[in-house]
């Protein structure tokens, strides 16, 4: 175990109990103490994701040996000496965790920590590792969405599905989105989105055939799940692919074996939070290499901040993101 230069009680918060966001209450813990491989970092910024409701709520238990406190993504400078060489003390940084973020410390593999992007304040690149892994890997590399091609994503202001939007729009995708509100359509739009669906007063599957001239979408980046799974099948494309990333509509559905088989179409699914070290280090070494060049202008991928609220008022951040009225990401500042 590697000693750092900071000791002594550090704020956080914690899961009280589960329940509603009430329950997250800030405490005193003690700094943790990097492990081999790992660093320690001063955590300036955390984001919100709606995976740290569902782990409030009891729903998504953290991995075996990961922090009990939630936060998976945060942005600081590192505090404990780094023996691959990659950092110094006191550079700025920012890091996907399994958890620990909200925090005025945390831990993290030196895999998973990538340098802050020049330009970018730590409020903003709080609203990155999260978003950008998730969004990155389940859109651009398991799908492998190619120029020209057209993506239908979910949830187009959520934290995941913002960034998937400016993602497909790098990548030279013609993007649909869709959103629960017309002013979240043109927030979709705002974002780069070439076209966007309210979801509650149109059908999507409609919509999107009439788009594509009946062909459908070759990717959909899908946060619902079970309850969407027919209609998202129904609007792929020959040889389309549906990326699984939620199961916020249920986890159990019916599938059309013979429409699947038809389009010759793959359904995939997948979690970060769980996967190891290494393997989270090898999507954020392609990050860095094909998207970090793209981030220092903030234009086609830029920061999108809901709103900010000190480290102690995480349960605020909570039931802003759960009133559904949040477009981006909610950044808690420690």
């Amino acid at each position: 175990m590697t000693t750092t230069r900071d000791s002594g009680p550090m704020w956080a918060v914690e899961i009280a109990s589960f329940g509603g966001p009430e329950v997250l209450r800030p405490v005193t813990r003690s700094i943790p103490q990097p492990a081999a491989g790992e660093l320690l970092i001063r955590v300036h910024a955390a984001g919100v994701a709606r995976a740290d409701t569902m782990q409030r709520q009891g729903k998504y238990p953290p991995p075996a040996g990961a922090s009990d406190i939630p936060g998976l993504d945060v942005a600081g400078t590192i505090a404990s000496p780094d023996p691959s060489g990659r950092f110094q003390i006191g550079d700025r940084v920012c890091a996907i965790l399994t958890g620990g973020g909200y925090a005025e410390y945390c831990v993290a593999p030196v895999e998973q920590v990538l340098p802050t992007p020049a330009g970018w304040e730590d409020a903003e690149a709080a609203t990155l590792p999260e978003n950008i892994f998730t969004a990155f890997d389940n859109l651009i590399t398991r799908p492998a969405l190619v120029k020209g091609e057209t993506v239908l994503i979910h949830g187009g202001t959520s934290g995941v599905g913002s960034m998937a939007i400016m993602l497909g729009r790098a990548w030279d995708a013609t993007v649909i989105a869709t959103a629960g509100s017309s002013r979240k359509c043109e927030d979709c739009r705002l974002l780069g989105a070439n076209f966007a669906i309210d979801y509650r007063a149109q059908d999507f599957v409609a919509e999107v055939k009439a788009l594509t001239g009946g062909n459908g979408a070759n990717v959909v980046l899908d946060m619902v799940g079970g309850s969407y799974l027919d209609r998202n099948l129904q609007v792929l494309a020959t040889e389309g692919r549906l990326s699984l990333i939620a199961t916020q509509g249920g986890s159990k559905s019916e599938l059309d074996l013979g429409t699947l088989m038809r389009k010759r179409a793959r359904v995939m699914g997948s979690t970060m939070r769980t996967r190891t070290a290494a393997q989270k280090g090898e999507v954020a070494a392609r990050l860095f290499e094909e998207v970090w060049p793209l981030l220092p202008g903030k234009s086609v991928i830029r920061p999108l901040i809901d709103s900010t609220f000190p480290l102690r008022h995480a349960a605020e951040a909570h039931a802003r993101m759960e009133s559904g009225e949040h477009i981006g990401k909610i950044v808690l500042l420690a």
